[in-house]
């Protein structure tokens, strides 16, 4: 019995096609064209022919078979999505979905970000699995990590200019950021004054450095944060270097981003590699991640 790739192999494999094929000049990936052209070549049989936006408020993307019965499978992506980043990781999220899951699940996929609110059903680990095959194939680990050190102390210009080179969100190139950095630090996205969700990155985790928001009442940003301060002022802010107590039980250094466009903010919290290490109650667990990408 053939076992199934998973989705980072999947991403793998496409990837080592695009350097073969394209070269450094491959980013950033013009994930339409590959979804359109590699089905038509690798599955002929049921090939994707239609990718398309839609006007609808009930999700960010869908894959389909086509309604009249034909073996072939169309794309489809919310005409309200602006950002050509996030245009380009909700395809690349309905392309894994074809790859990984069409076999399985015949009537495919309509994605909205209630669908990726939480991983405790066998249908939202499979929206984990075209995450992860999304971010895998727009920002390849070891390109990534030639562009950042691992070791290497960040702040978002330094993750914006990969964000560019990928043609992604600042949002999803931090959180591909943290998934291999050997640094302890963490992004918080806030909308309204409130916590949506935060992600440690591994060594942070490992400390219990991490913020638990899925609670009731929301968990309020801290007045300390120019998230808060600068609300009516859209953009990066200057770094600010907040004392134990503000953020956790510990020092931390916050760079942040208020969007206007998502009335969003964004916190990347920089702690120390060899200090002490937030305060957590034992049942605490780390959030899930909510809707990792449906922000952009």
């Amino acid at each position: 019995m053939t076992q199934e790739r998973t989705a980072e192999r999947w991403a793998f494999d496409l990837s080592i096609l695009l350097r073969t094929v394209m070269g450094e000049d491959r980013f950033p990936i013009d994930v339409e064209a590959l979804a359109l052209d590699y089905s038509q070549k690798k599955f002929p049989d049921d090939p994707i022919t239609r990718i398309r936006e839609r006007d609808t408020d009930d999700f960010e993307g869908f894959l389909t078979p086509h309604p009249g019965g034909k073996p072939e499978w169309g794309i489809g992506y919310a005409s309200s999505i602006e950002s050509d980043g996030r245009r380009r990781f909700t395809i690349a999220h309905e392309f894994g979905h074809y790859l990984i899951h069409r076999k399985k699940f015949p009537n495919g996929f309509q994605c909205s970000p209630e669908d990726m609110a939480a991983w405790d059903s066998e249908y939202n680990r499979l929206e984990a699995e075209a995450n992860e095959f999304a971010a895998n194939l727009l920002m390849p680990r070891d390109d990534f990590r030639s562009q950042i050190d691992p070791k290497a102390k960040v702040d978002l210009d330094d993750i914006g200019r990969c964000a560019e080179r990928y043609g992604v969100s600042l949002m999803a190139a931090t959180l591909r950021w943290l998934s291999f950095t050997q640094r302890r630090a963490l992004l918080v996205v806030s909308r309204e004054g409130y916590i949506r969700w935060a992600r440690s990155s591994t060594p942070a985790f490992k400390s219990r450095a991490y913020i638990k928001s899925a609670v009731s009442p929301p968990v309020p940003v801290p007045d300390e944060s120019p998230i808060i301060s600068h609300r009516m002022r859209p953009g990066l802010t200057p770094a600010i270097q907040h004392p134990q107590g503000v953020w956790l039980s510990e020092p931390v250094e916050e760079h942040a981003l208020v969007s206007k466009r998502y009335d969003l903010g964004l916190s990347l919290l920089l702690l120390g590699n060899s200090g002490p290490v937030a305060q957590v109650d034992e049942a605490d667990v780390p959030d899930l991640l909510e809707g990792q990408f449906k922000f952009r």
